[in-house]
C-alpha cells in the first residue's frame, strides 16, 4: 500500500510539473468562473427578491454553484490527457515498468484534485472580494472546497475510463458537451430549488453536482445542517470511490489489449 501511494505521488508530481510550467493555463481557467460570478451574478442580482435563496446576496448564493460547476467542467476533460498519453506512447512505456497500475491512473486524478482545490479557493476569495458573505467562515469554505474536489474526482475518474474505452477525441468532446449543460441546469447552480419546476427539483435530488452545491451552501450558512452536509459528502465519497475503482478496472482492460 505504501509503495502504491508513493508511486501515485510520483505520477502526481509529474502532472504538477507540467501544470507549473504553464502558468498562463491556470489564469485562463479562471476566466469563465469570473464571468459567471461578476457578469451573470450582476445581471441577476435582483432574483433573490423571489425568495427561497436563504440570502439577500445573489453573489453569495452563486459562489458555491460556480465553484462546483468549475470543478465539473475542469475534471470532465481529464480523459483528454489520458488519451494524449496513449497516442504518444507514453502510457505504454510506463507499462514496461514495475509501477503500480493504480498509480498510473490515480496520479492524474490526484493532480486534478489538487488543481481543483486551488481553483475553488481562488473562486471563493474572488467572491469575497466581490462582496459575498460567508457566515460559515473558513470551515464552511473548506467543506465547499472538499465537496468540489470529491465531485471532480468522480468525473475525472469517469473521464479517464472514457478515454480508455473510446480512444477518440471527438467522442470525449461530444459526451462532455452533452452532459455539461444538463447537469448544470438540472441543479441549484443558478436558481433556488423553491423556484424550480417540481420535475427539475426532483431530478436535482439525484444529481451529484447538486449534492456538492447543497453541502457547500449549507456549510457556508450561519447555522449549517451538518447531518445533511455529511450525508451528501458521504454520497460523493462513495461515488468517487466507485469511479476510481472503475477507472482502474478499465485501465487493466486496456493493458490486456496492448
Amino acid at each position: 500500500m505504501s509503495t502504491a501511494v508513493t508511486q501515485t505521488w510520483y505520477m502526481t508530481q509529474r502532472q504538477l510539473m507540467v501544470f507549473a510550467r504553464q502558468p498562463a493555463f491556470a489564469v485562463i481557467t479562471l476566466v469563465q468562473p469570473v464571468i459567471w460570478l461578476f457578469l451573470f451574478g450582476g445581471l441577476f442580482k435582483n432574483v433573490v427578491e423571489l425568495g427561497g435563496f436563504g440570502t439577500t446576496s445573489y453573489l453569495g448564493y452563486l459562489v458555491p454553484g460556480v465553484v462546483v460547476m468549475s470543478a465539473l467542467s475542469a475534471n470532465m476533460w481529464a480523459g483528454m490527457g489520458t488519451l494524449e498519453e496513449i497516442q504518444r506512447g507514453t502510457l505504454d512505456r510506463f507499462l514496461t515498468t514495475p509501477a503500480s497500475r493504480a498509480a498510473l491512473m490515480n496520479g492524474n486524478v490526484v493532480h486534478n484534485g489538487i488543481v481543483t482545490a486551488l481553483q475553488s479557493t481562488v473562486i471563493v476569495l474572488l467572491g469575497l472580494l466581490g462582496g459575498a458573505d460567508y457566515p460559515g467562515g473558513v470551515t464552511g469554505a473548506a467543506v465547499l472546497v472538499v465537496a468540489s474536489v470529491l465531485l471532480g474526482t468522480v468525473f475525472g475518474a469517469l473521464s479517464n475510463a472514457l478515454g480508455m474505452l473510446v480512444r477518440e477525441r471527438e467522442s470525449i468532446i461530444g459526451i462532455n458537451t452533452f452532459l455539461l449543460l444538463p447537469l448544470t441546469f438540472l441543479s441549484s447552480a443558478f436558481m433556488a430549488p423553491a423556484q424550480m419546476p417540481s420535475w427539475m427539483r426532483h431530478i436535482a435530488d439525484f444529481n451529484p453536482l447538486n449534492w456538492a452545491m447543497a453541502a457547500g451552501r449549507s456549510a457556508l450558512t450561519a447555522d449549517p445542517d451538518w447531518g445533511a452536509v455529511l450525508l451528501r459528502c458521504g454520497w460523493l465519497l462513495a461515488l468517487a470511490t466507485a469511479s476510481v475503482w472503475l477507472s482502474i478496472r478499465t485501465f487493466r482492460s486496456y493493458q490486456r489489449s496492448v
